[in-house]
């Protein structure tokens, strides 16, 4: 049985696409009968301690054979791999066959070093495993090795029942990223219409950004018609899927954005930001016309600047969309019809597993 180590960052503990995607193959590769140890790795990664890369370096047996399997894969996630080149440079140089798994390309605006460092860890690895397009595309132009990119699946899931009046939906971690102020600003400017809206996702990731867009949702007057759930899991996360008519990612930065799937899956229909891996993830589904156009299950806009500046822009396209029954049925059918279309966790695993033995 080949076995397979899955090294992870501890400190990343509310949900996230890198940790849905981690925790999908590991069930997935493991289904395909490797064995597969995950093991969370201390630290508050990528910014860690001398001691914190020791640790790290022991369990990838970089320096002391003697702690790890001679025989196993290591797969070492993004964020710890970059915090950490010199443990990766070293396994290298012990013969380990240590991959790196690439959620998110270090961000331009980290610095140098922090470029640098990313640089080294990727060379330094036996491949590179990218899950968007996108990232693969961002380390190409940085002239790193080329990955294999390897796209999330999709859980299916019964298609959403929606609700009257529309319920909007936006799943992900209250962070100064994922712009949650955006949405709020954009929803303060169609209160004259029917809908309600639910933010759900952790609000201990960054507690003063959530404080932030708490104040923003009471300051607006949306306290009765926007609600931060905080992060939900199984039926309560469930039920609030199945009550959308429409999702938005309206991300700054995503490298795939697994909530466009999660969407799809269920038949609802999603905004993103045009320049960003969530594009990628709502072209997946797109369909074809016969001139050989595509017919998007949703909408990606350009929001370039982020923040109330951009409010106008989405408060355009919901109010469009709230107003218009006939673009919300065709939204909804195009996104029914590209649950079909969405590929599953399997193919993942097994895509993966080409890749770390170099076959297919």
């Amino acid at each position: 049985m080949r076995v397979v180590r899955l090294l992870v960052p501890a400190n990343i503990r509310h949900s996230s696409g890198g940790n849905v995607y981690n925790a999908r193959l590991a069930e997935g590769l493991g289904n395909l009968g490797w064995e597969v140890q995950v093991l969370p790795i201390e630290g508050n990664w990528p910014h860690v301690s001398a001691k914190d890369r020791r640790r790290f370096g022991s369990v990838l047996g970089a320096w002391e054979p003697g702690q790890a399997q001679q025989s196993a894969v290591a797969l070492v996630d993004g964020l710890v791999a970059v915090g950490a080149p010199d443990e990766l440079e070293f396994a290298a140089k012990a013969g380990r066959q240590t991959f790196v798994l690439v959620h998110m390309p270090v961000p331009e605006t980290s610095g140098p070093e922090a470029l640098q460092k990313e640089a080294r860890a990727l060379r330094a690895a036996s491949g590179v495993i990218c899950t968007s397009s996108s990232a693969a595309a961002i380390l190409k132009a940085r002239g790193l090795p080329n990955a294999r990119v390897v796209l999330p699946g999709a859980e299916p899931a019964p298609p959403a029942s929606g609700s009257r009046p529309p319920h909007l939906l936006a799943v992900a971690a209250l962070l100064p990223n994922k712009d949650q102020l955006l949405t709020v600003a954009a929803l303060e400017g169609i209160q004259d219409l029917g809908w309600t809206a639910s933010l759900v996702g952790s609000e201990q990731a960054d507690p003063a950004y959530a404080r932030q867009v708490g104040e923003a949702v009471a300051r607006s007057g949306l306290s009765g018609r926007v609600k931060l759930t905080g992060e939900l899991a199984g039926d309560a996360l469930e039920a609030e899927w199945n009550r959308a008519d429409l999702s938005l990612l309206v991300s700054r930065e995503e490298a795939f954005g697994m909530v466009v799937t999660e969407s799809l899956a269920r038949g609802v229909p999603v905004v993103v930001r045009q320049g960003t891996g969530a594009v990628e993830a709502l072209d997946l589904a797109s369909l074809k016309d016969d001139d050989g156009g595509k017919r998007l299950p949703g909408a990606a806009l350009d929001l370039p600047r982020g923040g109330e500046a951009d409010a106008p822009v989405l408060n355009r396209t919901l109010r469009q969309w709230l107003e218009n029954h006939a673009l919300q049925q065709e939204w909804c059918s195009r996104a029914l019809e590209a649950r079909g279309l969405l590929p599953g966790w399997e193919e993942t695993a097994r895509n993966v597993v080409r890749a770390l033995t170099g076959t297919g």
